[in-house]
């Protein structure tokens, strides 16, 4: 069972059975890279089975997949959407439009990206909105059931850092996104070794962004609770 937490005066504290949910048992991730990679390894450990694509065809990267993720299969990016109960955006910020927003309407998918200027320049459809990033990405891939999580851990903390359940050194992961999609993502979060710590919709991922206290820093599930604000909203 999971349980996530919310911003009450949005939605009231709710306990999601995951059993009630979908059961997610293959993950797809669009991204090969560094962070796609340790997504893989992650779930691939936590008992999922894993579907990943790149930039090109399944073949272009089934040597590299064999080799950093070993036991995930390469596909093509429609494929990995097709044949996925979960997906996992871990491309490039500036490479979102490279994937076919039909393909992932109706799923659940996570959004790994952030905008960060330093590194990504200035990307005006970001700097002009006062959205999250994910409001706006949202916005492009219309039916797709977007979540924020996964974006303020480092690629290589996610695989050192996972602890079992009720492990006192567990860290916690925030997530936003409408609450039966983020009560799915949850479990994964949990079978992935963090405890999920619900922010509120969508917009709430404003609050773990490049900038914010959270991002990129090691929080009990406690501590983003402090950090989020929910405590005052509870």
């Amino acid at each position: 069972m999971c349980i996530v937490e919310t911003r009450r005066a949005a939605l009231g504290r709710r306990r999601h059975d995951c059993r009630r949910d979908l059961m997610v048992r293959t993950i797809g991730i669009l991204g090969a890279g560094r962070v796609g990679s340790a997504i893989a390894r992650t779930a691939l450990k936590a008992g999922y089975a894993v579907h990943i694509s790149g930039s090109g065809p399944a073949a272009g990267i089934q040597l590299i997949v064999d080799i950093v993720t070993p036991g995930a299969v390469a596909m093509a990016a429609a494929e990995v959407a097709a044949s996925a109960d979960l997906v996992i955006l871990a491309v490039p910020l500036h490479k979102y439009r490279t994937v076919e927003p039909a393909t992932l309407a109706g799923k659940i998918v996570i959004d790994t990206m952030n905008y960060w200027q330093p590194i990504d320049g200035d990307q005006h459809e970001f700097t002009a909105d006062a959205r999250s990033s994910s409001e706006v990405v949202g916005d492009f891939f219309v039916g797709a059931r977007l979540v924020k999580t996964l974006n303020h851990i480092g690629y290589h903390d996610l695989e050192t850092d996972a602890r079992p359940a009720g492990d006192p050194g567990r860290h916690g992961l925030a997530l936003a996104g409408d609450a039966e999609s983020a009560a799915v993502v949850a479990e994964v979060i949990n079978r992935f070794g963090f405890d999920p710590v619900y922010a509120g919709p969508l917009e709430a991922g404003a609050d773990f962004e490049p900038g914010s206290p959270i991002f990129g820093g090691r929080h009990t599930a406690a501590e983003l609770v402090t950090e989020l604000g929910l405590a005052e909203a509870a």
